[in-house]
């Protein structure tokens, strides 16, 4: 069994819809089909959220009626037939029938947020199931609220997923699709919550971990992962071949196709996950698996809203423990590091979030001397096969980056990152210049 899954941009037309029941059954395989929200609906819904917490009540039920004006229409292009129609408009109703119950509970707390940012993938799933049904395609729906869980860190539980499918999925045997929804999922608590924003790419991959599928399959409107980000960069090309870690690093790193938290339960279990192209499905996308071609230079990402910290103190001279002082102390403020370097008396590192940096910078200022820190930095993450063995990589990027100011580099700790520290006004500059350097286009 394989698993797809589709996005927003995917899922958010009617003919969209009509042309992922043609791709996901043309094969006669049996698959698990993940759906995301149709497109502009989790914003839409949050800011219904954000009103409803501002007590605006006119402003949250003004969205609310434009949102349902938008499923009204879809389900009349959507459906053929008018048992279909009908059915459509029930589920439509029905959903729309909660969200309006939801905003006379007062306050409006997290919790009834979470239960309105999971209508989305709710509406989209039922009304994609119900237009197979009308279609005649042997589907059914597995809500994955029933077998999606959180711990209390937020983390998935999998046992616990892989335990709840293998019950479930036998009684199913005889449907060749079984729908679900991506994003969503309940806490300790038995609560609806969800797996943050891009979370349907990490649903898909927990489902194929669990179930140890042949594939997952992360189907978006673009042709596989590029080599470089193609709204800043001209002439870039998608890379055929990725390794899990070369596809982690890029992810993390600002490749916007594939949430950073989706290779993890692939490589887990060794399941291969293909990014592949609903505008164009005959493309061959982007494989990511155990094994990758050699090719030196793969890819570059660029994650944005970085900001250093610049440590100082004589006393880590020869001394030990140090470096453990430091990091203990972004660890008690939950803050993770993305890049450091040091020298003999100092330490610089990289985060993305400063909601504790004054906290953090207290208790660093206890043993250390600290420089203004620079916001507003960029991590350029260039991927590839920097093994030992290979000559002239550092070269290479130098010469790309010579007219260029770099703050930070970060090079050995894996032999598929090289990356490097900018400030954000030089990002379009550096990413143009790596590609043409790297990859002479």
């Amino acid at each position: 069994m394989q698993v797809w899954k589709f996005g927003g941009t995917s899922v958010g037309k009617p003919e969209r819809m009509q042309s992922i029941r043609n791709l996901i059954a043309e094969d006669n395989t049996r698959k698990i089909v993940v759906l995301s929200a149709l497109s502009g609906s989790t914003n839409t819904l949050l800011a219904i959220g954000e009103a409803l917490k501002a007590n605006n009540d006119d402003d949250a039920n003004a969205k609310i009626d434009s949102l349902k004006a938008h499923y009204d229409s879809f389900i009349g292009e959507l459906y053929k037939t008018p048992e279909g129609k009908a059915a459509g408009q029930q589920i439509v109703d029905n959903e729309f029938s909660f969200i309006r119950s939801l905003t006379r509970i007062k306050p409006f707390t997290l919790k009834q947020e979470k239960e309105l940012v999971a209508e989305g993938e709710l509406l989209s799933t039922q009304l994609f199931q119900a237009y197979l049904a009308e279609e005649g395609v042997p589907s059914v729906l597995l809500p994955a609220l029933e077998f999606m869980r959180i711990d209390a860190d937020n983390e998935p539980e999998i046992q616990f997923t892989e335990e709840k499918l293998s019950e479930m999925l036998p009684q199913h045997d005889d449907k060749l699709i079984i729908v679900t929804q991506g994003f969503i999922c309940r806490n300790p608590r038995g609560e609806v919550d969800n797996l943050k924003r891009g979370g349907s790419d990490y649903t898909a991959s927990l489902i194929g971990g669990a179930i140890r599928a042949e594939e997952i399959q992360i189907w978006t409107d673009i042709d596989g992962m590029h080599n470089n980000d193609p709204r800043i960069v001209k002439n870039t090309f998608p890379v055929r071949e990725l390794t899990f870690d070369e596809a982690a690093e890029l992810a993390y790193f600002g490749a916007k196709i594939l949430h950073p938290s989706t290779i993890t339960p692939a490589r887990m279990f060794g399941v291969p996950v293909r990014l592949k192209n609903t505008m164009d499905p005959a493309a061959p996308g982007t494989l990511i698996a155990d094994r990758t071609s050699d090719q030196v230079f793969k890819a570059i990402a660029a994650k944005d809203g970085i900001t250093a910290l610049y440590i100082h103190s004589t006393r880590m001279l020869n001394a030990y423990g140090f470096l453990r002082r430091i990091f203990e102390i972004f660890e008690k403020y939950k803050t993770p590091v993305d890049m450091i370097t040091t020298s003999e008396v100092s330490v610089s590192v990289t985060i993305d979030n400063t909601d504790r940096i004054q906290e953090i910078s207290d208790e660093l200022s206890t043993f250390c001397t600290l420089e203004e820190p620079d916001y507003d930095q960029t991590i350029i993450c260039i991927v590839g096969n920097f093994s030992a063995d290979n000559e002239g990589v550092a070269v290479r990027v130098f010469n790309a980056m010579k007219n260029i100011p770099i703050r930070m580099v970060s090079y050995g700790g894996t032999e598929s990152n090289l990356s490097l520290l900018v400030h954000g006004r030089y990002k379009a500059e550096a990413l143009n210049a790596l590609n043409e350097g790297l990859f002479s286009v």
